[in-house]
């Protein structure tokens, strides 16, 4: 545990004795405790209300309610009752004790003090206490994180049933009936077998691209690259694919323009947003990517001229524990995972992504990544 955090604690002393205040108030001044002080149950009652306290030394025996009664309250107030409670007492009898640990304190400090004892009893609760909330807090992360996992890969499974659904028809089809279709009927079969083949083999690989970097398999290995012909080598590969619906494709980024990145991830990336364009944008539409350089990045837009996304889905898109996925223009499907790769891939670089989009007219993807 950082002995700054435990330092900086606030601990509250409650003793009507403002003798015994000023003793253990001393001691604990010199570690850089920061204090509040109470001479009574009431006075300390209140301040447990108004203020935050990672610790609590109380006396036993003070008027109207004794230190007993007054843990007995702070264990009962659900606001309250994860502080833990330390016992000041001149008492050293069993049952005295006991009593003490039964209304709830976890530990007890006898007088007259001993510095050294005082000291280590406090910062060892002190430091527990914040790793038990550092566990509670880590414990919910991680049940919120299998939680949107649990719902992504069934997201994943429906995704996959389609196109498999397709291949299994398709195939039995053929199998069946290919004595007596037309050659023009089995072109069409065919076509639709590889449609599917190639949607599912770009889930899959978008899965094996998100599972490796959830696992850290995926290194990152940052380069100089030069934007262009990243851009370049990327729009040859999806020149098929933009033929089929004659969707143009220009790259208007600057030749010059370098940046410092992992050349894998950012082919991952502009693949993906060029896919995720050219499956909303109509046939005989547009793409464009350009760029712009700063001081410091060198910010990349893939912009088309499509359907666009409706303002209030825009923050799903990068969710993984969100299903949003819309057929494309020519009922292309997809999982959404792509974008959320991009994400990851592009926060790995130092980076940024988001867009801009309205319906009807098309989206820009905007993403930064670092010069050096």
């Amino acid at each position: 545990m950082d002995s700054k955090k435990i330092e900086n604690s606030s601990i509250l002393i409650v003793d009507d004795s403002p003798k015994n205040i000023q003793v253990v108030a001393g001691i604990l001044e010199k570690e850089g405790f920061e204090m509040s002080f109470a001479l009574n149950g009431k006075t300390a009652l209140s301040l447990i209300e108004s203020e935050k306290f990672d610790l609590i030394l109380l006396d036993i025996m003070m008027p109207e309610i004794s230190g007993y009664e007054v843990c007995k309250i702070i264990k009962q107030n659900p606001c309250a009752k994860h502080i833990p409670v330390i016992f000041l007492t001149a008492k050293t009898d069993s049952e005295s004790i006991v009593k003490g640990f039964e209304c709830g304190s976890i530990d007890y400090i006898t007088k007259p003090f001993n510095p050294a004892e005082l000291i280590a009893r406090v910062r060892t609760h002190i430091s527990l206490k914040q790793s038990k909330e550092s566990l509670i807090k880590a414990n919910m992360e991680l049940t919120e994180i299998n939680a949107a996992k649990n719902k992504f890969f069934s997201i994943i499974a429906h995704d996959l049933r389609n196109p498999f659904t397709a291949l299994i028809t398709g195939t039995e089809l053929l199998f069946e009936r290919i004595d007596i279709y037309e050659k023009k009927k089995i072109k069409e079969l065919l076509k639709e077998i590889n449609k599917s083949s190639r949607r599912t083999f770009g889930l899959l690989e978008n899965l094996l691209y998100w599972s490796r970097s959830q696992t850290g398999s995926i290194k990152y290995n940052p380069e100089k690259i030069y934007i262009y012909t990243i851009i370049s080598l990327n729009i040859n590969l999806v020149k098929e694919t933009a033929g089929l619906k004659e969707i143009s494709i220009k790259n208007a980024v600057d030749k010059t323009i370098s940046a410092y990145a992992d050349l894998e991830m950012i082919n991952t990336v502009i693949r993906n947003l060029l896919s995720n364009a050219l499956k909303f944008t109509n046939k005989y539409g547009e793409i464009s990517i350009s760029s712009k350089e700063y001081e410091d990045i060198v910010e990349i837009s893939i912009a088309d001229n499509g359907v666009g996304i409706n303002p209030r889905d825009i923050d799903k898109l990068f969710r993984i524990d969100v299903k949003h996925t819309t057929p494309g223009t020519e009922d292309e499907t997809g999982s959404g995972l792509g974008l959320n790769i991009c994400r990851e891939f592009i926060e790995k670089n130092r980076g940024n992504i988001r867009v801009e989009s309205q319906p009807g007219k098309g989206s820009v993807f905007y993403f930064t990544i670092p010069k050096s």
